[in-house]
């Protein structure tokens, strides 16, 4: 099954569980206190949607850089949102030691791509820019909007089993009996669902991400070569004290990242367990060994990667060598 149609399906799970909830709502206590909580999520949402970018770069500690600053950056970012079709978003580089780059905005046209002071002492130009064709295609394919909407879906469910499990007020009056209670117990396993269904998708937008880059341009083996550095730098900054701190510093916005800076030590073992010449890089004829090998994950990794916002590393690898 495509990516896109897996997306398309998650997002009707998704809603299909949100309508569920809120039509037993509605039959139990009336439509106006049901439509209650998508009013709220609605302006939760607006709320995300104006101080999201701002509250990004400054835990992110980006600056912005110009042309004459950063003309190579410039070059390939320009380039990139031709191919892709987008307006050129604006470059940032982030304060930050731990090697990594991230987009994000409102819209494409307000579309930020941002490296890390640490990925640029790592990567090539040709890592650096199928990086760069990554987050160019979370712009293009408006992953930001989409994560930020599913995202409120877990939301409205907690909101719900709090209001109906623990006394919360809901239309004017507390809610009692066993009705009530049946309702916030379910909404609170919708909640864990729809919390496991957010984090699926944002794997799958990953790995789309992934192939557009491939498709503009950028050989497959250089992006599985910089998720390999990333993974190795990743490991190697959590070793100082400036490293945790900046890592705790941007602990809820792990998932901007490219890969998952927190499982990196991990990631090394796995990579070394299928490929033997683990170097912290990788080529294209090595990619292309690794297509024919099988990735057998444990029990504990598949239910690892159930938590997580990036796909396995060596899925992901894996995936990429099927692009060769």
């Amino acid at each position: 099954m495509g990516l896109q149609m897996k997306m398309w399906l998650l997002v009707v799970l998704m809603f299909g569980i949100l309508y569920g909830i809120l039509t037993g709502i509605g039959s139990y206590m009336g439509v106006g206190n049901a439509t209650s909580y998508i009013i709220l999520a609605v302006l939760f949402m607006g709320f995300q949607y104006l101080i999201g970018p701002s509250l990004v770069s400054m835990i992110m500690r980006v600056k912005y850089v110009s042309e004459k600053e950063e003309p190579e950056l410039h070059r390939m970012a320009t380039e990139l949102a031709q191919k892709a079709g987008i307006p050129k978003p604006k470059v940032g580089i982030s304060q930050l030691s731990i090697p990594n780059a991230f987009a994000f905005g409102r819209s494409q046209g307000d579309g930020r791509v941002c490296i890390t002071q640490g990925i640029q002492k790592l990567l090539n130009k040709d890592e650096l820019k199928a990086v760069l064709g990554h987050e160019v295609a979370h712009l293009k394919h408006r992953d930001m909007m989409i994560m930020t909407l599913l995202s409120v879906i877990p939301l409205i469910c907690y909101w719900i089993a709090w209001s109906f499990m623990w006394g919360g007020m809901l239309g004017g009056r507390r809610q009692r009996g066993g009705i009530a209670a049946l309702i916030g117990l379910g909404a609170m396993v919708a909640y864990f669902i729809t919390n496991l269904l957010v984090l699926a998708g944002s794997r799958i937008r990953e790995y789309y991400a992934d192939e557009r880059s491939v498709k503009l341009g950028n050989p497959p083996h250089h992006l599985a070569s910089a998720l390999y550095k990333l993974v190795y730098g990743s490991a190697q900054i959590r070793r100082s004290a400036r490293g945790e701190e900046e890592l705790h510093r941007v602990e809820g916005l792990r998932a901007f990242f490219l890969n998952d800076v927190g499982r990196a030590w991990d990631e090394i073992q796995e990579l070394k367990a299928v490929d033997r010449d683990y170097s912290g890089t990788i080529d294209q004829n090595e990619l292309l060994a690794l297509r024919s090998k099988k990735v057998k994950l444990s029990g504990g990794e598949k239910i690892a990667e159930l938590f997580t916002t990036h796909p396995n590393m060596l899925k992901r690898i894996k995936h990429l060598a099927t692009l060769v």
